[in-house]
């Protein structure tokens, strides 16, 4: 049976991206070698990751090599190129490579996933995230902080903020900790 595990890195202040279309200076360092190294494991362990139409398209990054890349960032488009991926969207055409596109029904589409495929199902996007956590049907939320303050921006609950009951916590890489939370 799958787990619907919504988990993104963000600020301290609880935002996972700054205000979009303005010009900043950069808002954050980009992930440590250790930082870096657990989310290529995380990822190459999901069983797949279930994306909002935003998330995917900012995702669909690691489809092509990049000249630029050294060894780590292409281990981790090897890893993301193969898992399945399931994108929720009513306006994205054609969806990339190992992805499928949901239907207009979510819920009856993520019950059955969670139905039918074993392990952790990432779910990637804050709005996403929201329906899903209206329908009852995240399974653990995986906050990830690092040491910076956005002030504004998106922020990490994208809907109305569920009872949560905190049942981990962990330091992660260099610089970030993640606490892991089940709906109470």
């Amino acid at each position: 049976m799958g787990k619907l595990v919504f988990g993104m890195m963000q600020s301290l202040d609880g935002y996972v991206a700054g205000v979009e279309g303005e010009l900043e200076p950069p808002l954050h360092s980009p992930p440590g070698i250790a930082l870096f190294r657990y989310w290529i494991d995380h990822v190459r362990d999901l069983a797949g990751s279930l994306y909002g139409r935003r998330m995917y398209e900012a995702m669909r990054y690691w489809d092509e090599d990049r000249p630029e890349w050294g060894a780590s960032e292409h281990e981790f488009a090897a890893a993301w190129r193969t898992q399945p991926k399931w994108v929720a969207s009513r306006s994205l055409r054609p969806v990339g490579a190992n992805a499928t596109l949901v239907g207009a029904d979510l819920e009856a589409f993520a019950r059955r996933l969670k139905a039918e495929v074993d392990g952790v199902i990432d779910v990637a996007g804050p709005e996403l995230a929201a329906s899903l956590t209206d329908l009852g049907l995240i399974d653990e939320y995986h906050l990830y902080f690092r040491p910076f303050v956005l002030g504004r921006g998106k922020p990490y609950f994208a809907g109305a903020r569920t009872p949560l009951r905190l049942v981990g916590s962990n330091s992660v890489g260099e610089d970030a900790i993640r606490l892991t939370f089940v709906p109470a």
